[in-house]
C-alpha cells in the first residue's frame, strides 16, 4: 500500500494530510497581505498558523509558496476558515491555528498542489 493510502486509511479522511512547513501570505479583502505558515496540507485545505484570529466562515485570499525541485511556486487560492484555536508557544507568545478549506483554486494550481503533496509524502522525514 502506498504511503498516501496508508495515511488515508488510518486517518479516515477524504484527503490525507501531509506535514509541511511552508510560508503563506493571506488577506481578508485582497488588499493588505500578512504572513503565516502552513504546517500541513491536503487536497481539501490547510492547517495554517496566523498572527491574528479569524472568524469561522471568513474567506481569505491566500498565496501558498511551495517548492518544486529547485524553484518555489506560488499557488494562489481563496480559502474559508472552518475551525480555529490558539497555539501557545514555548516563549508564552501565541498565534492562531486555523483550519481552512479551499473554495476557489484554479485547476492548474490544484494540479501543482497534488504533485507537491505526492512528492512530499514520498520523502522520508528530515532527521539531524
Amino acid at each position: 500500500m502506498e504511503l498516501m493510502e496508508k495515511t488515508l486509511a488510518t486517518e479516515k479522511r477524504k484527503y490525507p494530510r501531509i506535514n509541511v512547513d511552508l510560508p503563506v501570505k493571506y488577506s481578508r479583502a485582497n488588499l493588505f497581505f500578512r504572513y503565516g505558515r502552513a504546517v500541513n496540507a491536503s487536497e481539501g485545505g490547510l492547517l495554517v498558523y496566523l498572527p491574528e484570529e479569524m472568524g469561522i466562515g471568513q474567506r481569505l485570499a491566500l498565496k501558498l509558496f511551495c517548492h518544486s525541485r529547485s524553484e518555489f511556486n506560488t499557488l494562489e487560492t481563496f480559502v474559508q476558515v472552518v475551525w480555529k484555536d490558539i497555539h501557545l508557544r514555548k516563549d508564552w507568545t501565541w498565534d492562531y491555528r486555523t483550519g481552512v478549506r479551499f473554495v476557489d483554486i484554479p485547476p492548474e494550481h490544484m494540479a501543482e498542489l497534488k504533485n507537491f503533496l505526492v512528492n512530499s509524502a514520498q520523502k522520508p522525514p528530515y532527521t539531524a
